[in-house]
């Protein structure tokens, strides 16, 4: 027969696997409070639509330890999941909830930018392919394409990218690098593109870098889209080269035609890139006339339109005649 001794514990015993027990209710009530806290947090912070990348911080597990490694963990995903949420409320209350109808409920969101890379670069064959950066195409959240369904929108299905006065982030500031290379911001409020897909995570939208330019933003600022329908038709486009080694192409004429078929729309004041054999060039967009009338516009389609492309004197010898 089992003894007693085996079957009762003695007292130094039990109190051990008390502590144990309460040691452990202890670390579980803990970690509890601060879900909980972190949870409140996200509920009650009037959360900015600004991401500041200072706040994310690096994990290191030998350095900062297992506790404060997943504390800094918690606080990068905080920041970001506030941004999210603030951004995913805003569409829910004050686009989906008001909207007159299904189709303007899903026709312009508030969107987190995130820089377009080759990752969304379509398949060999299909048309933009090898265009992701010299073209007008982004990525964006599926309910534009429903949105495109629901409105037997006309091609080219385009959309109008904007900054929101107190919602996005300072304008930003270029390293003198790209500014050397013909990415200089112009200014813009507002730009208009296709689409290369409708693959974006919902709040997402991906942008080719000379658009985050144009807008001067950065990784994460905010940003309103929305379908359009009153892009007028384009008949004249004057273009700046930014170098005067482009308008030496033979036919110089004929590769602009070529490449502008990668664009949609054009924006007046933009600074749009072409690839030709392996150079990159840049050309300001100084001025835009609608067909048929020829009227000045700050937006004009170029797609399935018979449109009359010019050049002005190249950026580069305009700055060699002030110098002069």
């Amino acid at each position: 027969a089992m003894s007693m001794r085996a079957i009762i514990l003695s007292p130094s015993a039990a109190n051990r696997r008390g502590n144990s027990v309460t040691f452990a209710r202890c670390r579980s009530a803990l970690l509890l409070l601060v879900l909980l806290v972190g949870a409140t947090q996200v509920i009650t912070t009037t959360a900015a639509y600004q991401f500041k990348p200072s706040t994310q911080s690096p994990i290191s597990l030998t350095k900062q330890g297992l506790l404060n490694a997943v504390s800094t963990k918690w606080n990068n995903a905080l920041n970001l999941a506030l941004l999210e949420q603030s951004v995913e409320d805003y569409n829910a209350q004050e686009i989906v909830a008001p909207a007159r109808d299904a189709i303007s409920a899903i026709s312009r969101r508030r969107l987190i930018v995130l820089p377009l890379d080759d990752r969304f670069d379509p398949p060999a064959g299909v048309f933009s392919h090898g265009h992701v950066q010299t073209g007008d195409k982004m990525s964006l959240p599926k309910e534009f394409w429903t949105a495109i369904q629901k409105s037997s929108a006309e091609v080219p299905w385009l959309f109008e990218v904007s900054r929101v006065d107190g919602v996005t982030g300072p304008r930003a500031v270029y390293p003198s690098s790209l500014v050397k290379s013909g990415c200089d911001d112009p200014n813009l409020d507002r730009v208009v593109g296709g689409a290369i897909d409708f693959r974006s995570p919902a709040n997402y939208v991906f942008l080719p870098r000379w658009m985050m330019v144009a807008l001067g933003l950065k990784p994460r600022d905010v940003v309103d889209v929305r379908l359009i329908h009153d892009v007028p038709p384009g008949s004249t486009v004057k273009l700046r080269p930014h170098s005067s080694e482009f308008v030496k192409i033979g036919n110089h004429q004929a590769v602009l035609e070529t490449e502008l078929k990668h664009y949609s729309a054009l924006t007046k004041g933009a600074t749009i890139p072409f690839d030709y054999n392996g150079i990159r060039y840049y050309f300001d967009v100084v001025d835009l006339r609608s067909a048929p009338r020829g009227e000045k516009v700050p937006m004009a389609k170029v797609q399935d339109c018979d449109l009359a492309a010019e050049f002005v004197r190249p950026k580069d010898q305009m700055k060699n005649k002030k110098k002069k």
